[in-house]
C-alpha cells in the first residue's frame, strides 16, 4: 500500500515527520564541515526553520573557505572561531524577526545543540528539544537537563 492511501502503518509520526523536514532543511547549509538543519515547532505547527552558514549579506564559507578548518580547531571547541550562524540560532533568530513566540516550543535538530544554542534554547523557554546525531558538548547537555529542558535522541 502506498503511503498516499494515508495507511496508519506507512504515516510517520510527528517526530518523524518533523525530522524528515529538518533534514530537507540542512541540505541549504553552506558549511563546508556539517550541514545541520533546525526547526521550531509548537502545536504541530512549524514556526521557523534554520540552517548553519554565513550571516545574511556575508560571504560563505563555500566562497571564501573554512577559518576552523584552515586552523585546526575540532568539532566543540572555540565556537567563536566560525563564519557560520548555527541552524539552532537561525531558527530562533527567524521566529524573532517574525515576532513569533516560541515559548514552550520543541526544536527538531540534525545535530544535538553546543553550549551556545543550548543557551539560546533554555532563554526562549523552548521545553523540548529532538536530536538525530550527538555533537561532542557535554556542558550543554548539562545545562539543558538543568533547565528542564527534556532532550529526546530520535532513533530512525
Amino acid at each position: 500500500m502506498s503511503c498516499a492511501t494515508g495507511s496508519p502503518s506507512t504515516r510517520p509520526s510527528w517526530d518523524e515527520y518533523f525530522m524528515q523536514i529538518a533534514r530537507l532543511v540542512a541540505g541549504r547549509s553552506t558549511c563546508l564541515r556539517r550541514h545541520v538543519g533546525a526547526l521550531i515547532v509548537k502545536d504541530k505547527k512549524i514556526l521557523a526553520t534554520g540552517y548553519n552558514g554565513a550571516p545574511t549579506g556575508i560571504r560563505h564559507c563555500e566562497e571564501v573557505g573554512c577559518i576552523r578548518e584552515r586552523l585546526g580547531i575540532p568539532p566543540g571547541q572555540r565556537h567563536e572561531l566560525c563564519r557560520g550562524v548555527h541552524a539552532e540560532e537561525n531558527a530562533i533568530v527567524q521566529a524573532a524577526t517574525s515576532g513569533v513566540s516560541i515559548k514552550g516550543a520543541t526544536l527538531y535538530s540534525t545535530t544535538h545543540p553546543c553550549i551556545l544554542c543550548s543557551k539560546l534554547i533554555i532563554n526562549a523557554r523552548i521545553t523540548r528539544v529532538v536530536v538525530l546525531e550527538g555533537y561532542p558538548d557535554e556542558l550543554s547537555l548539562q545545562m539543558l537537563n538543568e533547565a528542564g529542558v527534556v532532550v529526546d535522541r530520535f532513533e530512525v
